[in-house]
């Protein structure tokens, strides 16, 4: 028994070693084997070669691998190996910064997304692109590329092109034969100095244009270049040399237009009257000083328009661009109208001009302009009557419809017929009082409904530009505020404007302006000067009772000085003092019950004074100095002839006798 169930256990073993080795052998003959090329480092589908000082592409790329990274090496047009071409896996492949200068061949064939900028390739062949049938994204930005060496047709070989990226080259003018599909085109940062009329003839489905940065100018652009491109939605062409936009803009459906940076110094009544899809438009950095009226009737999508740094000239023929900055609706958002000339209303913001400040003509009466009506200026469930000479029509605006803080952004706003409106009358209006040097009172009446307002005010120099500008954002209801740290004596311009939800400029309400004073730093209010007299006041009685108080304490201290005075001296008519100093004038007294005669002595001389008009006593009196005047050591006693005593010094001074009859 022991014997068959080793036997048994045995043939379990066999036979579980056997399937084990079975499986294992199906496993690795149905499951694909991921080899990495020793120089690269592999992850799942990811194949990363970059930065590896490789001057060809390693071999061993296997099927499977989706993304290629090859940037940054020194691989020239020779290391390409032609079983990379056969890696059908491959979609997307980085080989910008090396040292390609030509297109590549033998490139993965089903590439869809190809980055060769930053190279030096200079010529482009038909031949290298017809093997690409699946790309769709070419970066050839930042190479040496002209248009001598691009092959005409080249770029038609890639026909499933989407987006090329040819700025940052030495291209002259467009390349001939684009790919019919398309959809993004950059040029820019290149020489293209003439655009043909045919140039994008067969690229209907192109919607971004960019010929940013080049040399074209007036008349290089053919008219009509832009008219077949139906399909167009931006069109850039910034830093150029032109001085007017070009003609025939495309108008179906293009929202961006970008002519900044050019030389435009004047602009066609009818430039923009095709564009009604026109969303942004940038004029900025260019020589306008006035627009023709009219210019941006057209627009009626407009949602942003940049016109900085220009030249604006705000005199008559900037009326109508203030009556329609004022009647434009709260979504569109203007930039940049800001006066430079004449030099008293030098960086003042056009729209806030008034009637006053424009300068005209003599002769030329300046009436008030009239706006036109769009929603945003009426306030919800109002009623705006638009009348015309022998006409008029009654138009009802509704609230949900027209209520800035509730309307959806994304709503388009309704087209209105520009109609001439009555007069224009402010909106708002603003009274201020001067409070003192430093304050200002202001106060404005509104008749619609906002969500806030924000008040500026600025300190106005001598050519009216602002040395420190302050401002600050108040709530819908509130409709006073009080400006303090006001310089004295200063003129300041104090603007109310209208705000929305989103605290940004209501530019459909309107701004009102005005200008103050403050007082001179010596002129006070009459609270001022009550509560400086009752300081006044306040002060002259302290002073007074002090002033007593000082009285009394010198008084009472001169009188305890004159007691202790006295009361020294009268002890010192008893007693013998000596007081021994310094100074010149120390001196000690000395008298006898009997003698009425005072010895003073100094601590140079001495002398006998008599007190009494009599005759000296007939005794005989013997005086010595006690101190020389340079010091010395103490007195002693000497006797003097008929038993007299004196003083002596030591026996270094010799004595003298001073006798008297």
């Amino acid at each position: 028994m022991e014997f068959q169930a080793g036997s048994w256990n045995n043939d379990w073993t066999s036979f579980f070693r056997f399937w084990l080795t079975v499986l294992l052998s199906l496993h690795m003959q149905f499951t694909p084997v991921y080899s990495c090329p020793e120089e690269c480092r592999c992850e799942k589908t990811f194949v990363y070669c970059n930065e590896r000082s490789l001057t060809s592409v390693p071999l061993g790329v296997q099927k499977g691998s989706k993304t290629l990274f090859l940037h940054n090496n020194q691989i020239n047009n020779a290391g390409f190996p032609l079983e990379l071409h056969n890696v059908a896996s491959v979609e997307t492949v980085y080989l910008y910064g090396n040292q390609l200068d030509e297109f590549p061949l033998n490139l993965p064939k089903h590439v869809r997304v190809l980055h060769l900028q930053e190279n030096n390739i200079q010529t482009i062949s038909r031949g290298a692109l017809a093997q690409l049938a699946m790309l769709e994204e070419l970066h050839l930005d930042d190479n040496s590329i002209s248009s001598v060496g691009v092959e005409e047709g080249a770029f038609r070989e890639a026909v499933s092109l989407k987006l090329l990226f040819l700025n940052k080259n030495h291209l002259s003018s467009i390349p001939i034969g684009l790919p019919a599909d398309l959809k993004e085109l950059r040029l820019d940062e290149n020489r293209i100095a003439d655009i043909d009329e045919d140039a994008f003839q067969n690229v209907t489905t192109l919607q971004r244009l960019l010929l940013d940065g080049n040399l074209l100018e007036d008349g290089d652009i053919a008219p009509g270049t832009f008219q077949d491109l139906v399909n167009l939605k931006e069109l850039s062409l910034a830093r150029n040399s032109l001085t007017t936009p070009p003609p025939l803009l495309p108008g179906t459906s293009l929202t961006k237009l970008n002519l900044q940076e050019n030389q435009v110094d004047s602009i066609n009544v009818a430039a923009f009257s095709g564009l009604k899809k026109l969303e942004r438009l940038d004029i900025s950095s260019n020589q306008l000083q006035f627009l023709p009226p009219g210019v941006f009737d057209g627009l009626r999508n407009l949602r942003y328009l940049n016109a900085r740094n220009n030249l604006w000239r705000c005199d008559c023929s900037i009326k109508w661009v203030i009556a329609w900055l004022r009647s434009l609706p709260s979504l569109v958002n203007v930039r940049g109208f800001t006066c430079q000339s004449p030099e008293r209303v030098r960086g003042m913001v056009i729209r806030e001009l008034t009637l006053d400040a424009i300068e005209c003509p003599a002769g030329k009466v300046l009436h008030p302009w009239p706006t036109h009506s769009y929603p945003s200026t009426l306030s919800p469930s109002k009623t705006s009557i638009i009348t015309t000479p022998g006409s008029a029509h009654l138009i009802t605006i509704s609230s949900s419809a027209f209520n800035p803080t509730s309307a959806n952004p994304t709503t388009p706003v309704p087209h209105f017929p520009l109609l001439p409106l009555p007069p224009y009358e402010d909106p708002l209006k603003m009274s201020f009082h001067v409070v003192n040097s430093t304050c200002i009172d202001i106060s404005w009446e509104s008749y619609f409904t906002v969500t806030a307002y924000k008040v500026r005010w600025v300190k106005m120099g001598e050519s009216l530009t602002s040395d420190i500008t302050r401002e600050r954002t108040v709530p819908g209801y509130q409709r006073q505020l009080s400006l303090t740290n006001l310089e004295p004596r200063s003129l300041y311009r104090i603007c109310v404007y209208v705000l929305d939800n989103l605290n940004t400029y209501r530019p459909g309400e309107d701004t009102i302006c005005s200008e103050a004073n403050t007082k001179s730093s010596s002129t006070y209010s009459e609270s001022e000067q009550s509560s400086q007299q009752d300081n006044t006041s306040t002060l002259l009685l302290v002073g007074v009772i002090g002033g007593a108080v000082l009285v009394v304490l010198v008084t009472l201290l001169s009188l305890f000085c004159w007691h202790v005075h006295k009361k020294n001296r009268s002890l010192s008519s008893t007693n013998w003092k000596f007081n021994r100093g310094r100074r010149k004038d120390d001196y000690c007294e000395a008298g006898t019950k009997t003698d009425s005669s005072i010895l003073e002595m100094t601590e140079t001389s001495f002398q006998i004074v008599s007190l009494k008009n009599e005759q000296l006593l007939k005794e005989d009196f013997g005086i010595n100095h006690i101190y020389s005047p340079n010091g010395g050591i103490g007195p002693r006693d000497c006797h003097i002839s008929n038993n007299r005593i004196g003083y002596c010094k030591s026996s270094s001074v010799p004595s003298v006798d001073f006798c008297s009859t």
